[in-house]
């Protein structure tokens, strides 16, 4: 009986060591499948862009003809834009989670918030350009600006800030909330010296992605009506801009008829990367700074 046991435990061992191994096998090859594409598109950008970048077309307007374009203006407007976007999402979606985690009462009213939070963030960002077309554009009547534009983003992205934000927040050890009860601590103190402190990485964390995201957002702008014409440089939030990510639209669409705009779009997508991964960095920089600290 004893023998039977044992032979029935080996062909268990045996099938699940044989699935382990299969999955194994197709999680690589699903790996591999992604970054064989995503080289190949990056190489295909390379080989498209390198040769259109140079100063005139890092410092340039845009133009009408393919060999004069420059995207000085949509670089500004990028930095405009993400001079609204970051503000407003670190203040108003860490405020968010610290008064859903800390102040509001568990009930029913918590939890219909916390679905709905959840929710928006499956939203399609479409539906946030329609939502900032009615109020930041024509019910407020801003226009097609920076800060039209750049509240937009900040509602596509709040959602993901926010949950990002609690759930750094639940992951600060509770014994360490008690110890400052304990020592006397007010709400906000233990909130300004112990919560934020601990839980300010993982904040960033979510923030730097979600920030990304909206950096390389398309279909909020397009729907707002942002241009992508011959315009002057934006010298504040309540100018007219454009974006990389529209520019990139843009003339991903008339190399349909111009093949030269394939190329200014490569060379676009380029320095989109750039830009995204020198602000990324200066944001991990920021959280491991801040991880060391606390």
């Amino acid at each position: 009986m004893n023998y039977v046991n044992l032979e029935q435990v080996q062909k268990k061992m045996n099938t699940r060591i044989l699935k382990n191994n299969i999955l194994k096998y197709i999680f690589f090859i699903a790996t591999t499948i992604g970054l064989v594409v995503l080289a190949a598109l990056i190489i295909q950008v390379l080989t498209q862009g390198l040769s259109a970048i140079n100063m005139d077309f890092l410092t340039g307007r845009l133009s009408t003809e393919a060999s004069r374009a420059g995207i000085m203006g949509a670089i500004l407007g990028t930095f405009w834009l993400m001079a609204v976007v970051i503000p407003v999402t670190l203040i108003v979606g860490i405020g968010s989670a610290l008064y859903l985690e800390l102040y509001l009462k568990r009930g029913k009213t918590q939890s219909l918030i916390q679905t709905n939070i959840a929710n928006l963030a499956g939203v399609p960002s479409i539906v946030y350009g329609i939502l900032g077309l009615t109020i930041f554009v024509r019910a407020m009547d801003f226009g097609s600006i920076v800060l039209a534009g750049g509240l937009t983003l900040s509602l596509l992205i709040l959602p993901i800030v926010i949950v990002a934000a609690q759930e750094s927040i639940r992951s600060v050890p509770q014994h360490l909330i008690e110890a400052s009860y304990g020592m006397g601590a007010t709400k906000w103190q233990t909130i300004r010296r112990i919560i934020l402190p601990a839980a300010l990485p993982g904040m960033l964390t979510g923030a730097i992605l979600a920030i990304s995201r909206a950096i390389g957002e398309t279909a909020p702008l397009t729907v707002i009506g942002i241009p992508a014409l011959l315009i002057p440089f934006p010298e504040g939030i309540f100018d007219k801009f454009t974006a990389l990510p529209m520019q990139i639209y843009y003339w991903t669409l008339d190399s349909t008829l111009v093949d030269a705009y394939a190329n200014l779009a490569a060379a676009t997508i380029i320095v989109l990367l750039v830009l995204l991964f020198a602000l990324n960095s200066i944001a991990v920089l920021i959280r491991n700074k801040f991880q060391q600290r606390y």
